[in-house]
């Protein structure tokens, strides 16, 4: 009897181990396959060798994530055009995308935040979910930082302008983004990226380019005040300088209240979240355990 009774009691044990396993395989599919997978994009000088701890913060908070730091432009190739790097990183994107059915992330670095608003703007059938813009000049650059003394030591913020706004200049990464206050016109009627991607002059596709930057679901702004070299840190929440080099807050700001590309829309949905963080510098963003656990975390469901 004892013999039966074992072989009863195995027998049923397999039979609940055969329909626990594929329960548990199911659970453990959904909980990897929950997750939407990241695509991150570098900075000025940066590559993509520079993010393994922001790596290791979204594997350890959300197992099994897929995540794709784009190795492009790497370096001192960071300083090509940026309409010339958002169509390198787009076509190094795009297939990322169509392999993911429920959508991506966008964690876009420093400059890397400008080329993603140029992905997001000119592909109509992007499916990013959350764009984290974290420490992007997004309204632009005006200071004197090392990043301006090593690239152009002849130069400094005042006189910038004279080498920037130019054709030649348009060919540097920096010089696309590089927001003059005191010579407003100049910049407007010069800028190749940043004058556009904002409508700051007229722009044939800003309607098109305002609908698909709309489609994300969320945007989410990251900066702080001992940034140390995105000038005025506010730019990284669109906030920037008037002609006296007054900090104009975001919600102040001309293409915020006329809603050129969205901003205000995406505000009154719900869907535009700041984060400032004071105590972090510019290099150490992606590096910072606080600022992923306070201000990335939760957008990268």
């Amino acid at each position: 009897m004892k013999g039966s009774h074992s072989a009863g009691s195995g027998g049923r044990k397999s039979g609940a181990t055969r329909l626990l396993c594929p329960l548990l395989g199911a659970c453990l599919w959904v909980a990897v396959a929950g997750y939407k997978p990241v695509v991150i994009v570098h900075g000025l000088f940066d590559s993509s060798g520079d993010f393994v701890n922001l790596l290791r913060f979204i594997n350890q908070s959300h197992p099994g994530t897929n995540v794709s730091v784009i190795d492009l432009f790497d370096r001192s190739a960071s300083l090509q055009p940026l309409w010339k790097q958002v169509e390198g990183f787009k076509a190094a994107i795009y297939p990322i995308m169509q392999n993911a059915a429920e959508g991506v992330h966008f964690i876009c670095y420093s400059q890397g935040g400008l080329i993603c608003r140029g992905i997001l703007s000119t592909l109509s059938n992007h499916n990013v979910h959350s764009f984290i813009s974290l420490s992007s000049p997004q309204a632009g650059q005006y200071g004197d930082t090392d990043y301006l003394k090593y690239l152009f030591p002849q130069f400094v913020k005042s006189n910038l302008y004279h080498l920037c706004y130019t054709s030649v200049g348009q060919r540097i990464s920096i010089c696309n983004y590089w927001n003059d206050p005191h010579h407003r016109d100049l910049y407007v009627n010069s800028s190749d990226y940043l004058a556009l991607l904002n409508s700051e002059r007229p722009n044939p596709n800003s309607t098109e380019w305002k609908q698909n930057f709309l489609k994300i679901k969320k945007l989410v702004l990251i900066g702080g005040p001992d940034d140390g070299v995105i000038t005025p840190w506010q730019s990284s929440q669109f906030g920037f300088y008037d002609d006296n080099e007054t900090v104009v807050e975001m919600q102040h700001q001309d293409l915020y209240l006329r809603d050129v590309f969205g901003l205000k829309t995406l505000a009154a949905r719900g869907d535009l979240i700041l984060c400032s963080v004071p105590g972090v510098q510019h290099v150490w963003w992606h590096s910072n355990e606080t600022v992923f656990h306070t201000c990335m975390e939760k957008w990268l469901e």
